[in-house]
């Protein structure tokens, strides 16, 4: 699996249990397991919620999916 693939996986797992819609990026914070704490890693590759919610802007809300996250913060981040 490619570190693309494994963090895209991550982050749709940590959002499993979220309600959608996703409105601001408090909301989706709050939505994950360990807030802003909360940690992708993938081999040399490790990026927390916080630092990814920094990639976002406010035309990338409201987010109706973890998957729709993931496709959105993978994208960002140019893994």
């Amino acid at each position: 699996m490619s570190i693309k693939e494994d963090i895209h996986s991550q982050i749709e797992g940590a959002l499993a249990n979220a309600a959608f819609p996703i409105n601001t990026p408090e909301e989706l914070l709050a939505a994950m397991p360990a807030g802003a704490d909360t940690t992708c890693k993938s081999g040399d590759f490790k990026v927390t919620a916080g630092e990814a919610g920094s990639l976002l802007t406010a035309e990338d809300f409201p987010f109706t999916s973890a998957k729709q996250v993931a496709d959105i913060l993978v994208g960002k981040a140019g893994l």
